[in-house]
C-alpha cells in the first residue's frame, strides 16, 4: 500500500509539470524575446544637471560623443529622445554647466555631439550620458574610454517604458 505523502507528492510534482508546461510563454517578461533595457550605471548621474539646454555642440569641438536609441523588447529605434552629454574635457570639468549639453535623436535613433577631448577624472578618460525625460525609464551611463587619445565614443541605450 502506498502512502498519502508519497501519493501527495506525486500529485504536486505531477499537477506543477503540468500549469507550468501549460503556461510556458504565456507569462514569461516581455523582454525574454527581444532586447533587455539598458541599466543605469554606477557614477553615471555624478554631476547630472537637470534641464541641461540642446546645443549644436559642447565647447570647441574636436571629440564626437554618439550612439543609439532603442525601444527594450523590439528593439526599434526611437526618434526625437534627449540625451544629455557631460564630461570632464581639456575645456573645462564635469560640474561646469558649460560641460553639459543636450541633444535628440533623428529618425533612426541615432544622436551625435561634438565636445572638447575628454581627458581623465580620477584617472579614467570617461563620459556621462542621460536620457531623463519622456515615456521610459531614466538611464544614467558612465562609459570608460580604451585610452585618453580615443576621439570618440559610442554609447547605446535600450529604454524600458516608464
Amino acid at each position: 500500500m502506498t502512502s498519502p505523502f508519497l501519493n501527495r507528492r506525486r500529485l504536486m510534482a505531477t499537477g506543477s509539470a503540468a500549469v507550468m508546461t501549460a503556461g510556458a510563454g504565456l507569462v514569461s517578461p516581455a523582454q525574454a524575446q527581444g532586447i533587455a533595457p539598458t541599466p543605469t550605471m554606477r557614477g553615471g548621474a555624478n554631476n547630472y544637471r537637470p534641464g541641461a539646454p540642446i546645443v549644436e555642440r559642447i565647447g570647441g569641438g574636436g571629440f564626437w560623443m554618439t550612439g543609439t536609441v532603442r525601444r527594450a523588447g523590439d528593439g526599434l529605434p526611437l526618434a526625437g529622445q534627449r540625451i544629455q552629454i557631460w564630461a570632464h574635457t581639456t575645456e573645462g570639468h564635469e560640474r561646469d554647466p558649460e560641460s553639459h549639453g543636450a541633444t535628440l535623436t533623428d529618425q533612426n535613433g541615432i544622436f551625435r555631439l561634438e565636445m572638447p577631448q575628454i581627458v581623465p577624472a580620477f584617472g579614467q578618460p570617461h563620459g556621462h550620458l542621460a536620457y531623463d525625460s519622456g515615456d521610459f525609464e531614466t538611464v544614467f551611463l558612465r562609459p570608460v574610454m580604451q585610452s585618453a587619445k580615443d576621439t570618440s565614443l559610442n554609447v547605446d541605450f535600450v529604454l524600458k517604458p516608464a
